[in-house]
């Protein structure tokens, strides 16, 4: 009789790890579905926002190039007057037409002045190392040339800060991705009958879902 009502329990044991084995299986795959699933939808938002904030430096990049386009324009213009003034007296001191080089002279504009006097103070018809003409001196600068090479300098800024924004938000999606495999694996391992292949699969998207976590906490955010 004692060995029968053993041999009755040891059935009733076992039945009840199993269950216990099954209610943690469970859980534990409840717990990663969920955290998962949070995880993947903050990872495609900060996708969004950084494919956002790409677009936003693309667009002012595009916006100083023209800006740079612009002020180039103008100083170029303005070099093209000086240039022409500054070849008609130089054409004026060749032909020693005095009255023609004073009053091509007395023409020049107050921003080409300063560059002609540092160039005539360099005596080029006698030093071989003079400059070449006025217009090499760094103290000529017709109006808009800085504005153009500042606004060229910040576009190529938010040229490159777009790209790094552009390669941000592909990080995210490639995270999304991950997360997404932990969602199949956790979803796919209660399809097992045999409980070490269900328990195996369910650690496979533990450990993917960890290293995605790692991830996720080294990539920079955009809230």
């Amino acid at each position: 009789m004692s060995d029968a009502r053993d041999d009755q329990a040891e059935p009733t044991h076992s039945q009840s790890d199993a269950e216990r084995g099954v209610r943690w299986f469970e859980t534990v795959g409840v717990v990663v579905l969920s955290v998962t699933a949070i995880l993947t939808a903050w990872s495609g938002f900060e996708a969004s926002k950084w494919g956002g904030a790409m677009s936003i430096s693309f667009s002012q990049a595009s916006s100083a190039r023209i800006e740079a386009a612009r002020d180039a324009g103008a100083a170029n213009a303005a070099k093209q007057i000086d240039l022409a003034t500054f070849s008609l007296y130089v054409q004026a001191v060749a032909e020693k037409n005095d009255l023609l080089a004073r009053f091509t002279e007395d023409r020049f504009t107050d921003r080409f002045r300063p560059a002609f006097d540092e160039w005539l103070a360099s005596k080029p018809l006698m030093n071989p190392n003079a400059p070449k003409s006025p217009f090499e001196l760094a103290s000529y600068s017709p109006p808009g040339q800085r504005e153009a090479a500042a606004a060229d300098a910040r576009a190529d800024r938010l040229f490159q800060t777009a790209l790094r924004n552009n390669q941000r938000g592909d990080n995210y999606t490639i995270l999304t991705v991950l997360f997404a495999l932990v969602l199949f694996f956790a979803a796919f391992s209660s399809r097992f009958d045999a409980p070490r292949l269900r328990w195996a699969m369910l650690a496979a998207s533990v450990v993917l879902m960890i290293v995605g976590i790692v991830f996720l906490a080294t990539f920079p955010k955009l809230i």
